[in-house]
Formats: C-alpha cells, structure tokens, sequence
C-alpha cells in the first residue's frame, strides 16, 4: 500500500481509533505466565510471543479493546465461573498497572472519555454462556464486575443455546436461553452471537430488545465456514440495530485456508492433539504438518472483501472490527499483530472507503451500540425485576 494511503489511514485513527470486539490476551497470558505481569512485561515489545503489547496498540490505533474473559467449554459448573473470575482479575490488574495507558471503560461515555484523555478503553466480553453455570445472578454478577458483552456459546452446546461448531440439541435457545437474553438486555450486557448455530442467532435476535453484536465473525457467502455469518441472519441485523464485526481469523477468510485447518486438525488428533490444544507439543506436531502441507496465505485484502461484503448487507452503520489476536495462529500477512489495523484501513482507502464511513467502521458504530443498549436497560428496568427463574422451572416445564 502507498505510503500516502497509509499516512491518512494513521490520521483517521487519531480522530475514530479502533474499537476491536475481541482479543484473547487475558488467556495468552494465563498460558503464557500465569497471569504474572512482571513475568511478561506488555510494556515492552512482545513481537514472536503475543499479538498484542502497549506499543503496537498505539501503533495500531487501538483507541478501546474488549478483552476477552474466555474460559474453554470443557471447563464447566463452578470451575468456569473461577476461572472467568480469574480473567476478569486479570484484566483490572492490567489496566491498574498501565493506568496511564489503560482506562476500565463500562459505559459508552467512558469510552468517550477514555479517548478523550488519549488512554484505551478497556472493556471485557466474556467468551461462553459456561460462564455463567445456567445461573441468572451469576450473569448480573458478572456485569456488576464490568462484563459488557457475553458470547452465549463457544465451541460447545450450552444446555440452553447451540453453537454453531456441536450437533444442535436446544433448537437455537431453550426458554431458559430465552430468558438469559432477556436479562441481558435488562442489565445493559450486549448479547453477542459469534460461535453460535444460525437457529441460536435467528432466535436471540428476534427474542432481543436491545441490539446484538457478532464480535468476531465473517461472511458465510464468501467462506463457508459454520463460525461466519449467513446472509439470511445478516439481512435482520439492521432492524435490530446490530453489529457485526469481522475478524482476522484465517480459515474464516478463505475456503482453501478453512480446508488446510480441517487437515491439521485431523493431522492433530490422529497423534494424540485435541483441536484446541496450542501447547508446545501440539503446537510442534501442527508445524510437523505444516512442513508437508504449506498453509494457504491470506491477506488484507480478504478481510477487505468481508468487510465490503457485510456492508452490502447491512449497511455502513452495522459493521465493525474484531480481530481475534491472541485467540489464533493463523493471521493475515501485514494484519498479524495489533499493530497491523492501518494496513487495513489503507486498503479500504483505496477501494474508496471515505474517511467518515471508515470512522463509523473502527469507532462510532459499536459506541452507539453499547450506548443503545445501556438505553434499552434503563428503560427496562423501570418495568421489570431480575429474573430468578432457574433453568430446571423454564426448560423442564417446555418439555
């Protein structure tokens, strides 16, 4: 990309910075060193270990950053709970470390206010309805804590919502799914429906009051992969008042690169690997693989055409940016670390992205996303209580 694209790609994000809908530092650092911050220093350059390190933020552009409270669903009942605890620990010790940096941001103003002081918004989504151990008060718990967004699954059913990597059980959302999403909306907690099965999503965002978020997703229509987007639910999502935010992910990008993943996966768990093991063993066996197997490359310009195509669908006003750093090791060349976002908006320049459609992209849209919500919130709870329904009294009578 010409260096005067770029040079006006870094002045819109002076003025509209990033809002990225998802980085999984907290877990990168619990693998890594045990939560210990003076073990990895993020003030220092973390370049060949993690994505993202304060420096490469600022040079991205990273003006908020949900940081992902991700716990793996093969964590359940109170253990997920812990360690989802412990992540959101982690998060408050990191920006009261960096206060000069770093601000805790839990409403839209403070996100304002944030990037008016010049530090980044931190905000916190956590990654699972496993989370919340099919607990109504455990989900408040968790707002009162600062969560904002809750992914309402992972790779993994939850008892009352399918995602879209498991065999359905729930039909999409059981009526104690139903009820979560509910009381989602009445706390002011962003209903975010990246990993779930297309009927979970059709579902929550007919059920939802407040508008939902997909906070790490692509387009199905360009890569047909069960974690991206189909048209059909894209097509709803501006009545809702939605976002959908496309992330960095690979083999959510480009067909060939989903295939190669199936490849070194299977490659994986026929020598003993689960799928989502990244240890130094595992993660040795899949460079075994890769040695044979060259990874097809992906680009800027494929996050670009997912861009283009979710605004073609939705609108400019329904679109945002959520990478995934941290969360996996198949990237974009030049959009690799948190640093790589000008790169990205350079190519949008030159498909002739003005520079206030490419503000709505990076900061206003999900702003106001998180602003309509809270306005949801406080008009409901004029009206309703907190829900103590149990999933036994709701899913059981259903049946």
């Amino acid at each position: 990309m010409t260096s005067p694209l770029l040079a006006r790609a870094h002045a819109i994000l002076r003025d509209t910075p990033v809002v990225d809908g998802h980085n999984d530092l907290p877990w990168a650092m619990r693998i890594e060193a045990g939560y210990d911050l003076d073990a990895v220093d993020l003030a220092s350059d973390q370049s060949g270990r993690l994505h993202t390190d304060l420096d490469r933020l600022r040079a991205g552009g990273v003006g908020a950053q949900f940081w992902s409270v991700y716990v793996p669903s093969n964590l359940a009942g109170d253990a997920a709970v812990s360690a989802t605890l412990e992540q959101i620990d982690f998060v408050r010790a990191l920006t009261d470390r960096f206060p000069d940096q770093l601000q805790l941001a839990c409403t839209a103003d403070e996100m304002e206010a944030a990037r008016a002081e010049g530090r980044i918004a931190s905000l916190i989504g956590a990654e699972g309805g496993h989370s919340i151990n099919n607990s109504l008060a455990t989900l408040r718990a968790l707002h009162r804590l600062g969560v904002r967004y809750m992914t309402l699954t992972h790779n993994d059913n939850v008892p009352w919502a399918d995602s879209a990597t498991d065999e359905p059980k729930a039909g999409g959302l059981t009526a104690f799914g139903a009820e979560v999403v509910r009381e989602m909306n009445r706390v002011g907690m962003l209903v975010d429906l990246s990993h779930v099965s297309p009927d979970t999503m059709r579902a929550a965002i007919t059920i939802s009051e407040a508008p939902v978020i997909f906070s790490h997703s692509c387009a199905r229509a360009l890569c047909d992969h069960p974690r991206n987007i189909p048209d059909d639910v894209l097509a709803t999502l501006p009545a809702n008042g939605g976002v959908a935010m496309a992330a960095f992910v690979g083999y959510f990008l480009l067909p060939a690169a989903k295939d190669w993943a199936a490849a070194a996966d299977e490659y994986a768990q026929a020598n003993g690997f689960h799928r989502m093991d990244w240890s130094p063993e595992a993660t040795a066996c899949r460079q075994t693989f890769e040695a044979t197997h060259p990874r097809p490359q992906v680009t800027v310009a494929m996050v670009a055409d997912h861009i283009d195509h979710l605004r073609e669908m939705v609108g400019i006003d329904h679109i945002g940016l959520g990478s995934d750093f941290d969360g996996t090791n198949y990237l974009p060349s030049h959009l690799d670390n948190v640093a790589g976002y000008p790169n990205l908006i350079a190519e949008l320049l030159d498909r002739g992205w003005s520079d206030s459609d490419i503000g709505k992209l990076t900061w206003h849209n999900t702003v106001r996303v998180l602003r309509d919500a809270e306005a949801v919130a406080k008009d409901l709870q004029r009206t309703r209580r907190p829900s103590n329904a149990t999933i036994d009294q709701l899913d059981n009578s259903a049946r």
